[in-house]
């Protein structure tokens, strides 16, 4: 999101006024609140009218391809797309590879394995900082509550 500094999106926030109940100002016109069932056309929509931005180079890294940039401008460029770090990003994807094979009743070691995982407890944390849950309320969850990490994006 070019338009808005990155360092106030970031464990912060931007103050997005209200259109109506279900509604927003975003950018300068009126943008319907997303739900589970509307997402992707609402992203679609941000990205089709330049409210979000894809960088190549963090596309290209997370493809799995090299960039021919310094390693010291790809973390650049991570961070000002994304706010985050490479090292950040790949957790994240890590997190949510294990909730995929959790949810497909893979046992926890073969996970831990599997992704590298030291053990069970630094399973567990990255789980619950990144997917909000641990693998045993994963397993247990209810199936009509969504778990939007799991979409690779």
């Amino acid at each position: 999101m070019p338009h808005l500094p990155i360092s106030r999106l970031v464990d912060g926030s931007a103050e997005i006024p209200d259109a109506t109940r279900r509604s927003f100002w975003l950018k300068g016109s009126a943008w319907r609140l997303p739900g589970y069932d509307n997402a992707e056309v609402f992203v679609r929509r941000m990205v089709r009218e330049g409210v979000l931005e894809c960088d190549p180079i963090v596309a290209t890294v997370l493809r799995g391809a090299s960039p021919d940039v310094s390693e010291r401008t790809v973390q650049r460029r991570f961070v000002a797309a994304t706010g985050l770090t490479r090292g950040a990003v790949r957790q994240i994807d890590r997190a949510r590879q294990a909730a995929v094979l959790i949810l497909e009743d893979v046992p926890a070691h073969d996970v831990i394995h599997r992704l590298g995982y030291f053990d069970q407890p630094h399973l567990a944390r990255s789980l619950t900082r990144y997917v909000g849950r641990t693998a045993t309320q994963l397993r247990d969850r209810d199936p009509l509550e969504p778990l939007s990490l799991l979409y690779k994006t």
